[in-house]
């Protein structure tokens, strides 16, 4: 059962009284990074973790903020941490001290102490405002992603991107290349997941489990929505694909892969380029293409960075 905080005479906190519709009718309105979606949520609590969730009211009664927590225990000390969170809903966060909600969201968790709580808030629209964590302690540097709008149109989307990138997307579109939906039924996208295994242990890489795809899609109201799963052809074999994760009007660029013909032809900018258009026929406004790494992974940045998206440098995790 949830529980209720007075936490200021400006806003209350408002702990695991949430429904799944009532959380995604805030996080719809504007760009919420996967990690701060009630599914993402419930795939972590399908995989053994803990999680929680807050929200911030002002007396008014108006949503001041979003906050999705997952929880570990490290024997007496509980670690939990808003990935990508809090969410801020900027038009109702009139004369509430954004200081003070995170200090009370430390203050009212409802784990037991010793407890460790970090938030790593975006930037950008539906971030904590400027100075927010200034009172806190930044325990681990931020990584940058990048954002595209959408809602821009496909002209002017195709206008900024790169020229190098342009060009392999223009080559890419008089090849043989057929791209072509793939299944949204788990058993028909878990070769690619199996692959994302694969690219993980041949290059040394750690992420996010891909089961958590999966726990994911199962926890939408409507599965179609959560899962968008692409694929290029050449010669009836596919030779690459790409798997965004869909949030309300936000998806995130989850896994690509692509065999060396697919590479050779381009897949990779023309899935994307598609991708781009089909999402927005589902109602979607940003794509976040995920973290840019200018060491081992110089490649896929360059590509991200190539759409002409916006760089967008997280400030870290607080504490």
């Amino acid at each position: 059962m949830g529980s209720t905080v007075s936490a200021s005479p400006t806003f209350t906190v408002r702990w695991d009284a949430d429904d799944h519709a009532s959380w995604d009718q805030i996080a719809a309105s504007q760009p919420v990074a996967w990690q701060q979606d009630w599914a993402y949520g419930v795939a972590i609590a399908g995989r053994g973790g803990r999680v929680h969730r807050a929200r911030v009211v002002s007396a008014g009664g108006a949503t001041v903020a979003l906050a999705q927590f997952t929880a570990r225990r490290f024997g007496p000390l509980w670690v939990l941490l808003a990935s990508r969170g809090p969410v801020w809903v900027a038009e109702a966060a009139g004369g509430v001290d954004p200081r003070a909600v995170l200090a009370a969201l430390k203050a009212t968790c409802p784990l037991p102490r010793p407890r460790f709580v970090a938030v790593s808030p975006d930037t950008g629209e539906g971030a904590l405002p400027t100075g927010a964590t200034r009172a806190l302690t930044r325990v681990m540097s931020g990584y940058a992603t990048v954002m595209l709008d959408l809602s821009m149109g496909p002209e002017t989307l195709r206008r900024q991107l790169d020229g190098k990138w342009r060009n392999r997307l223009v080559a890419a579109e008089k090849s043989a290349l057929v791209v072509e939906p793939g299944g949204t039924k788990p058993a028909q996208y878990r070769w690619l997941l199996e692959r994302e295994d694969a690219q993980r242990k041949a290059n040394g890489y750690a992420a996010l489990p891909t089961g958590l795809v999966e726990g994911f899609q199962a926890a939408k109201p409507n599965r179609r929505e959560g899962v968008m799963v692409l694929q290029a052809r050449l010669n009836r074999q596919t030779v690459g694909a790409m798997l965004f994760l869909i949030h309300g009007q936000t998806a995130t660029y989850h896994i690509g892969w692509q065999e060396e013909a697919g590479r050779d032809a381009g897949a990779h900018p023309l899935l994307l380029w598609q991708a781009m258009g089909q999402l927005v026929e589902r109602g979607v406004r940003w794509l976040d293409l995920g973290g840019v790494d200018t060491g081992p992974g110089a490649g896929i940045a360059r590509f991200k960075l190539g759409t002409g998206g916006q760089v967008l440098t997280l400030p870290g995790t607080f504490v």
